[in-house]
């Protein structure tokens, strides 16, 4: 087992914003501190360097960023495409039913009957909802909405979710049948 701590992406670089260094970030955190002045990120290049916030914003749907490490246009545009990443002890403490997207990916999804359907390849974070991307036994994806009437049971310690499905969900003609 590695002594690496566990870092979690939330959010990345998406383009250089003005002339002195400003970038705009798309968060992927529902934490809106994330990206407050003297939040340290790390991002994800080789080596990754750990970058600090002097200045934030919010801006269009994320917020307009300046780091102390980038005091120009040209290393804002170097940062392009960055993903930052927080300690995962650095998260806040998840409620009742609430769960991380990672610790999602995997499990298995089983009928509440125990037909088992596939398996979670990953989570599309919405707006509304989110949504369990399934890598299908039969073949292809599926896309469930991630919400307790359709997803009642999320079993981390046994590895599983059971889903309750109404008749044509999933399968022939079904509109979240997804090609691969």
């Amino acid at each position: 087992m590695s002594d690496e701590p566990a870092w979690r992406k939330v959010g990345y670089i998406q383009r250089a914003h003005g002339i002195r260094g400003a970038v705009t970030v798309v968060s992927i955190s529902d934490d809106p501190t994330r990206f407050v002045v003297g939040a340290v990120l790390r991002t994800d290049e080789t080596p990754p360097r750990e970058i600090a916030v002097v200045s934030s914003r919010p801006h269009k749907s994320g917020y307009l960023v300046t780091f102390a490490e980038f005091d120009s246009r040209d290393a804002a545009e170097a940062a392009k495409g960055l993903s930052l990443f927080v300690l995962a002890t650095d998260r806040r403490t998840l409620d009742v039913d609430e769960y991380w997207p990672e610790d999602l990916a995997g499990l298995a999804v089983v009928t509440v009957t125990g037909d088992e359907i596939g398996v979670i390849e990953s989570v599309l974070v919405g707006t509304t909802q989110d949504r369990l991307r399934v890598r299908l036994h039969s073949g292809g994806h599926a896309e469930i909405p991630f919400v307790s009437a359709l997803v009642p049971v999320v079993d981390l310690a046994a590895g599983r979710v059971e889903v309750d499905l109404p008749v044509g969900l999933i399968g022939d003609g079904a509109i979240v049948d997804l090609p691969d």
